[in-house]
């Protein structure tokens, strides 16, 4: 009988876990998700507590050092009161592990093969980008070479990109596709320097029939990488082969880029996607309601499509929280319910002005939204200044030109080097913290 309970428990804390993971999912990027959260599992469930398991003590000091807030977040999110315990996973018999099966690599890029043209919902806001994605896909080389693709957090550039591979890889299994993040090929650079293997590394890379190349904006102030990507995008050009990236900005805008990738980077067509419009928005709930197998009433997509508008991946993210109350408390959801779970998602939706965001800073910070917007450089005043920058862009959606003009006429490049040296230090626990605590203010307004 205790066996039977304790493997029931097994399976709860399984099920829990994962429930929280997709919601999880949602909240950090998708490197960062795969990297640290894929290979944890829940294995046992107590009245107080979460039993996860990974893979060895490194791991979970970097888990509660990066992410135990955003996690302890998520299960308070649920309504849970429960806390989420980490331990290493046991080491496997070494017998055991001959016996096992081999590994096999599957062949072809690194893709997510949901992501295809016939899973993408198009609309104003992205129609022309696919209509761009589509032709390139069909013929690679021949036309808008390279293909940049810009727009904000969650909008479907990686999609479209990972769609162009998806294409080509069934269509034309002869190609070399290779796809991957700007952040990922400069680890690769660095372990192929560190191996004494720069060459093989520099002729993989020329290999390459299909390069696409995931958020560039991390190239920023990187010199080694931007060389390397220099010399790569020259020698795959002129062989024509096709080149795609993505970028959460246009390359004039990709803070200390250097002149000669920024023009390189313009030689194609540079597109943009903007974000959803209502219809659109109805429309990619729907979708992927759809893909999560989950049934919502007409009124609660409604609710759900007007009240998040900027971002597709928190749409994602309010349908991963609502299946996973279902899953918990067996219940059908109706709109006072949904209200009721997504009501701190859809209070960050709600619009914020830049005054709001200035006081909410000035008070964080004990000092006055007349300071924020002075000449002064103080230390603590100049930080002050960044981060009201940054939340001007990601929170109002302010124009560069706009946030300059407010914060007393400072040039656009400042503005960027503001905004890039805030999204560096968001990993900083005293930064994140800081902005945790200002972004809870502007959701008490």
């Amino acid at each position: 009988m205790r066996e039977e309970l304790q493997s029931n428990y097994d399976t709860r804390a399984a099920s829990l876990w994962k429930n929280i993971l997709e919601i999880l999912k949602s909240k950090i990027s998708e490197t960062s998700f795969r990297t640290w959260f894929s290979p944890t599992k829940g294995v046992s469930l107590l009245e107080d507590r979460i039993i996860v398991e990974a893979p060895n003590p490194f791991w979970i000091e970097w888990i509660e050092e990066h992410y135990l807030s955003v996690i302890n977040e998520t299960v308070k999110g649920l309504g849970l009161n429960i806390e989420v315990v980490f331990r290493p996973a046991p080491k496997k018999d070494p017998e055991k592990k001959k016996k096992s099966s081999p590994i096999i690599y599957t062949p072809g890029p690194r893709l997510n093969r949901r992501y295809t043209f016939e899973s993408f919902v198009t609309g104003k806001s992205n129609e022309f980008a696919y209509a761009a994605c589509v032709a390139v896909a069909k013929s690679p080389a021949r036309q808008y070479n390279p293909l940049f693709i810009y727009g904000g957090v969650g909008l479907g550039k990686t999609h479209l990109l990972q769609a162009i591979g998806n294409y080509l890889y069934e269509k034309r299994k002869n190609l070399n596709i290779y796809y991957t993040s700007a952040e990922t090929f400069m680890n690769e650079l660095i372990n192929a320097i560190q191996k004494r293997k720069t060459v093989d590394f520099k002729l993989k890379m020329r290999k390459i029939d299909v390069l696409l190349l995931d958020d560039v904006q991390f190239l920023a102030d990187k010199e080694m990488l931007q060389e390397e990507i220099f010399h790569t995008f020259n020698s795959l050009y002129d062989a024509d082969k096709q080149i795609v990236m993505t970028s959460d900005r246009p390359p004039k805008h990709i803070y200390s880029l250097e002149e000669r990738l920024v023009s390189r980077f313009q030689w194609g067509l540079v597109v943009d996607i903007k974000p959803p419009e209502l219809e659109t928005r109805i429309a990619i709930t729907k979708r992927k309601m759809m893909e999560e197998r989950l049934y919502l009433p007409e009124d609660v997509v409604l609710f759900i499509a007007k009240n998040i508008r900027s971002n597709v991946r928190e749409i994602e993210g309010a349908l991963r929280r609502l299946k996973a109350y279902i899953s918990i408390t067996e219940a059908d959801i109706n709109l006072d319910i949904a209200k009721d779970v997504l009501h701190d998602l859809i209070k960050s939706e709600e619009r914020v002005t830049i005054e709001e965001i200035m006081d909410a800073v000035a008070k964080e910070f004990g000092i006055t939204s007349k300071i924020l917007r002075s000449k002064t450089r103080k230390k603590e005043v100049a930080l002050a200044r960044q981060i009201a920058m940054y939340l001007a862009r990601n929170i109002v959606g302010m124009s560069l030109k706009g946030i300059g003009t407010f914060f007393g006429g400072r040039d656009h490049s400042t503005v960027i080097h503001s905004i890039e040296k805030i999204e560096e230090m968001r990993t900083n626990p005293k930064i994140s913290t800081v902005l945790r605590r200002i972004e809870a203010r502007l959701k008490k307004l």
